[in-house]
């Protein structure tokens, strides 16, 4: 297992992060307890949550994956040996005030409108670190921006969607407070833009809060976009930013499942076709079929094919996979094994060409 520093951090982390997003939806507890441990056996030190997982979120199953990863770290002992990342959920207009009423025990009856106000990022926080049963966090997330942008699978600024959001310094400040009381020791950002990693850097360094480390954006062989303005912005010699991509695989779509015979039912694009379906477009399943002809002219798996470049990029610190199987957790571990060569990666480049980011909706 490869480890690389993240961001301008001492976090030495495992170029495999797991992510957890279908424990308590579409995984048991047991199942996601089989998961870490053998995660963990493979070298894995890197665990991705968030205060809504599970997804798609729902009031009755919010929170219930960082239950999981807080009994499974007391039961083993392994706190001081996990670097764990979680998230703060970012503005919304969608009414799931759920996610606030789920900070406190009682819940709140009358939560806010989720927003990353200084109160709802300490609240957040609490609540995270009561379900994970610990006294810190290794790195708070911002899961998306409090203000409009162009965020999943949008790629068009549309200014009359302008609304005020709660001020930079007010975010920066309350995770500031945060890493200061020990309960926080990094931040990082989420589905944002090379305007805000501008912003939240540049008011870091003005408030004498200590930067932000990472960035988790939407990345694969179907989303590219991170390779331009915000690999230069987090570049190590401007802000500093490991990117951590999540949905290398679009959701299953870059895995030979939805070629090879009727996919299970619990795949994700089965059981939720209105989640994320930029992932499993036309045009992303166009793309994704290109790529399969290439991975099995190179005797890989798509999925292979798809992990080991996401691994190649150098801007990336550690990619995000996820599995609903033991078989998908195993063979995605392995594809970080493999080195792609010069010709796999010149071939990769010119099917991009033919179909340029087909994630995008817009």
């Amino acid at each position: 297992m490869k480890y690389t520093k993240l961001g301008s951090s001492d976090l030495e982390v495992s170029i495999v992060c797991l992510g957890t997003m279908t424990w308590g939806e579409q995984n048991t507890e047991e199942e996601a307890w089989e998961q870490l441990d053998y995660a963990v056996s493979q070298g894995i030190n890197f665990i991705d949550t968030a205060e809504l997982y599970p997804v798609p979120p729902r009031p009755e199953t919010c929170g219930r994956t960082e239950e999981y990863i807080g009994r499974w770290m007391k039961a083993r002992g392994n706190r001081s040996k996990i670097i764990l990342a979680t998230k703060v959920m970012g503005g919304a207009k969608d009414g799931r005030t759920f996610v606030p009423a789920n900070r406190t025990v009682p819940k709140d009856p009358s939560p806010p409108a989720p927003r990353l106000e200084p109160a709802q990022i300490r609240a957040a926080v609490e609540g995270s670190l009561r379900r994970l049963q610990t006294e810190y966090i290794d790195l708070i997330q911002l899961h998306w921006p409090d203000r409009y942008a162009p965020v999943f699978g949008k790629n068009q600024f549309i200014a009359s969607q302008h609304y005020d959001p709660v001020p930079f310094e007010a975010q920066v400040a309350a995770v500031g407070e945060l890493i200061r009381e020990g309960k926080v020791r990094h931040w990082g950002l989420s589905n944002e833009t090379t305007f805000g990693v501008c912003k939240m850097a540049e008011v870091a360094a003005k408030l004498g809060v200590p930067p932000p480390i990472s960035i988790q954006n939407d990345f694969s062989l179907l989303d590219r976009r991170f390779e331009g303005h915000l690999a230069e912005a987090c570049a190590p010699f401007n802000y500093n930013l490991g990117l951590l991509p999540y949905g290398p695989l679009a959701g299953g779509t870059l895995t030979n499942k939805y070629f090879e015979g009727e996919p299970s039912p619990n795949a994700r694009h089965v059981k939720f076709p209105g989640f994320q379906p930029r992932y499993h477009s036309e045009p992303s399943r166009a793309a994704a079929r290109a790529y399969r002809e290439l991975a099995e002219q190179k005797g890989l798996t798509l999925a292979q094919l798809a992990l080991a470049w996401c691994k190649s990029r150098w801007y990336v610190a550690s990619v995000i996979i996820g599995a609903t199987t033991m078989e998908q957790l195993k063979e995605n571990i392995a594809a970080f094994d493999i080195e792609l060569d010069a010709d796999t990666l010149a071939k990769i480049d010119a099917l991009h060409l033919a179909h340029r980011n087909p994630n995008v909706t817009d």
